[in-house]
Parts: C-alpha cells; structure tokens; sequence
C-alpha cells in the first residue's frame, strides 16, 4: 500500500482519461443517447429490457413468481441488453433515461407506461397484481425496509468491494479492505435478522427477499467476484438456509436464466418471449450467438 503514489485532486475535476478497470471504455460523466437505435417490442402486455445481472434477475424472478401464481397478466417479452454501450442506445435512454437495465415498458393501458430501477420495477409489479408485497400494516413496512436496504447496501457490494477486489486496475489495500469489512457487516446484519424470520419480511415470502437475493445470495455461494473464500461466507449459516430455500423455486430458476449470457449453456435464455422457450430455446439448443 505504502507503494501507491500519492494523489492530490485538482480544485476542479475533468475527464480527460479513462479511469481503468474492466468497464472504463463504458464509463462516461455524461447521461443521454450515443446513438439512434429503436427497441423491439413484443406481442405481450409487459415488455422487458434487461441483462441477468442481480439487478436483472430481481425482475425476471418476479415475472416468472406472478406467473407461477396464476397472474396471466404478467405475461411478457425478455430483450437482451448488454451493457456495452447497447444502453446507450436512443430507445433504452426513453425508457430509462439512467442508462442502467433492467427496463420495463407496460403496454397494457391505453398509453404505455415506462418504469425503471429494479426495486420501482418490484413495487410497480407488486402493486399492479397484488403479489409479493403484504397489505397488513407491520409486515408491508418491513418488505419496504429490507427492500430499500438492499438498494441502499448494495452499491457497497457491487461498486464498492466487487469494484477493487475484483475489476480495479490496481489492488489498493485500503480501498479492499474497507468495502470487504462493510459487505461483511451486511451479511451478518441478513444473518441475524433470518435466525428468527424464515424471510426477510417474516414466515412470508415478498418482494424484499426477490430484491435482496440475486445479490446476497449469490455473494453467500461464492458466485460473485470470486470473493466468497475471501469472505468466509460459509459462516452465515442462516444466510446460507435462506439463500438456498430461494434457490429451489422453479420459479426462480426461471427467471434467473431470462437474459443469460454466461455459464453453462443450458442455463442461458438469452430472449424470453414464450413460457416454453425455457424448454426449447436455451443456449444448449439454439446455439446461437449473443445478439449485439
């Protein structure tokens, strides 16, 4: 760490440089279009945008959970969009002007509504179809808790520790250590509250635990960054039961593969347009490119 050179910021910042690391040819301090390119759109209600990133998968898990529980409704189209200068396409900033997926454009009205952000997207859904989210008065309030906890912890994670353990271009001590001891106060803030709730909301199953999930459970299986040894998440033992209890809905199973892009094969559908793409459009068994 002593051999880091010291940085002394100007009175005025200016991007003149990229700033490294993995995703430093998509990083701008500008918002708005880099080019004119239109969305498709698909023959159902809700039209979906998105990536399976833990943002990604939230959505797609709360799709495929309103289906399973009859909501026919919530029947939708997946398009893939991968991050790499595709969300800054003219079509994507109109739906979400933030340049992050997932999007999601509802079409079932007389005018089609745009909703952006994961967690607005769980509420919007939510509240469109009665699911997920509780109407008694104590247990609402705590799914809205856990669910704007995880907007609030997550960046900690992914651009916090994910960012200089795994994708800066140097490996700052300081920086690493920081983030790892507050990702690990987080898991243990999860453990403590699921020793004595089998959800995060209670003995019922919301949107809070469909937010919180893809990010925390997937860290607590070592599946994100490379960073779970590192971690010692094994010893969050009511982490663990919780994340695993998720992990066995067919539900969830699902949604995590829509707008798949990596890993085996056959767990990537990189378009969802159909329930029964899951059988017959997989990776394994179109073959197929991603799409650009």
């Amino acid at each position: 760490m002593n051999d880091i050179p010291a940085y002394e910021p100007p009175k005025v910042w200016t991007w003149n440089k990229e700033s490294g690391g993995r995703f430093a040819s998509i990083n701008r301090p500008i918002a708005g279009p880099t080019h004119d390119k239109e969305l498709p759109v698909g023959r159902h209600p809700l039209q979906l945008y998105s990536l399976a990133t833990p943002n990604g998968v939230k959505v797609t898990v709360m799709l495929e959970e309103l289906l399973a529980a009859g909501h026919k409704g919530a029947e939708y189209d997946a398009w893939l969009i991968k991050i790499d200068g595709n969300q800054f396409g003219s079509g994507f900033v109109a739906v979400n002007p933030n340049s992050k997926i997932p999007a999601l454009m509802d079409r079932s009205g007389q005018e089609p509504i745009r909703v952006f952000e994961s967690g607005s997207i769980l509420v919007y859904l939510a509240e469109k179809f009665g699911a997920f989210l509780p109407t008694d008065v104590k247990t609402r309030a705590e799914t809205f808790s856990w669910l704007f906890w995880q907007m609030g912890a997550a960046p900690y994670l992914g651009g916090g520790f994910g960012h200089f353990y795994a994708y800066a271009p140097t490996k700052i001590e300081y920086a690493i250590d920081r983030f790892a001891m507050e990702v690990k106060r987080q898991l243990d803030v999860l453990d403590r509250r699921l020793a004595d709730n089998e959800y995060l909301a209670g003995d019922v199953y919301t949107i809070a635990d469909m937010a919180v999930w893809p990010w925390y459970g997937s860290l607590a299986k070592g599946l994100l960054y490379g960073g779970g040894e590192f971690l010692s998440v094994q010893d969050y033992k009511n982490v663990q039961r919780w994340t695993d209890a998720i992990a066995a809905r067919p539900a969830v199973k699902r949604g995590r593969m829509v707008n798949r892009t990596w890993g085996e094969p056959s767990s990537q559908l990189h378009e969802r347009h159909d329930a029964s793409d899951f059988e017959t459009k997989t990776q394994d068994k179109v073959g197929e490119p991603v799409a650009s």
